[in-house]
């Protein structure tokens, strides 16, 4: 018999009272990453880790409001915050996405896999990853014509028989489904990119400057890191979506691969979404606004992607200077 707060209907739901005791107790990620439960206690916010619930309350791992807890955990990884009765991410349901591309998207990754089929036909696969130059050549009236028989042929290479060209097209726009996702993605690792073009102009400005010298050094080559890593992502998908027949014959693990992919960018670009706005207003000059800015941004990517022995060394340099935070309880 399936426990009745079983997370088979994608409600986030407990048993034990305590989670239907405080009206304003909801789920975050603390500051270190980790699953918490914020709730009012008189004057204070009160912090509690999903570890120290389930200890305190003695929760077994086959009790259902333990599963619960890794449940929003594991949610938490796609929405900024979580409240008992609200949805569980698709993502943690049903694998799908809980949050849409533009339809510009959509075109792009259909407009992409068009080309590789015609680049396949041709006997020269590649990848075309701008946007102006797949629009450019998709208005080719040879284009046109090749993107006709690279469907038949494909169709023929997939033993379905060239008349029945529609059926790769219908593949085609199931992958394309997918791949708007990680064409989103890479809208925002472009906004990224641009954060990181101011933070080397203040580099340069602040070079010579004592005060904010190895901070900003610190920081530009901080932001050089993260691009890295997050092209890493972009690069490891478009190499594996590189060759198309091999896709449309193994489509259900293509798909499966490029979910994973799309949700652990997801994971990392999310925690960028409160700094591109602002760093699109930011002009690279001297000031103080920009100075605290700069140390905003170091705090956000000093835990995310400094080498370890680096980070450490920090932490334990600013560990004497550190300050309790008031009206916060922790466990």
């Amino acid at each position: 018999m399936a426990d009745k707060n079983d997370a088979d209907d994608g409600v986030i739901k407990f048993d034990h009272k305590f989670f239907s005791s405080f009206e304003d107790l909801y789920f975050r990620l603390s500051d270190t990453g980790e699953p918490v439960a914020v709730l009012k206690l008189a004057s204070n916010d009160a912090v509690l880790t999903f570890d120290g619930i389930k200890r305190e309350f003695m929760l077994a791992p086959e009790a259902p409001d333990f599963k619960m807890l890794d449940k929003v955990a594991e949610g938490l990884q796609f929405m900024r915050g979580l409240r008992p009765g609200d949805p569980l991410p698709k993502e943690v349901t049903t694998r799908e996405a809980s949050w849409e591309p533009q339809e510009r998207h959509r075109m792009i990754a259909y407009q992409r896999l068009t080309m590789q089929l015609v680049t396949w036909l041709t006997g020269d696969e590649h990848i075309i990853t701008s946007a102006e130059e797949l629009l450019q050549i998709a208005e080719d009236p040879q284009v046109k014509k090749n993107v006709n028989i690279a469907f038949a042929e494909a169709a023929e290479e997939l033993g379905l028989g060239r008349e029945r060209r529609e059926e790769v097209v219908h593949y085609l726009e199931m992958l394309a489904k997918e791949l708007a996702y990680i064409e989103a993605e890479r809208d925002i690792l472009a906004e990224i990119k641009k954060i990181d073009e101011k933070l080397q102009g203040f580099r340069r400005i602040y070079s010579t400057d004592r005060g904010m010298n190895e901070t900003v050094d610190q920081v530009a080559r901080l932001s050089q890191r993260a691009i890295k890593v997050l092209q890493e992502y972009f690069d490891q998908v478009d190499a594996q979506t590189g060759e198309i027949l091999a896709m449309l014959k193994n489509i259900d693990n293509q798909i499966g691969y490029i979910r994973s992919v799309r949700d652990e960018l997801l994971r990392r670009l999310t925690a960028w979404e409160d700094f591109i706005p602002v760093w699109k207003t930011i002009f690279v000059v001297r000031s103080d606004e920009n100075t605290n800015r700069i140390r905003d941004i170091y705090q956000f990517l000093a835990p995310r992607y400094m080498q370890v022995h680096e980070w450490t060394l920090i932490t334990r340099r600013g560990a004497t200077k550190s300050k309790p935070i008031g009206g916060t309880m922790r466990w």
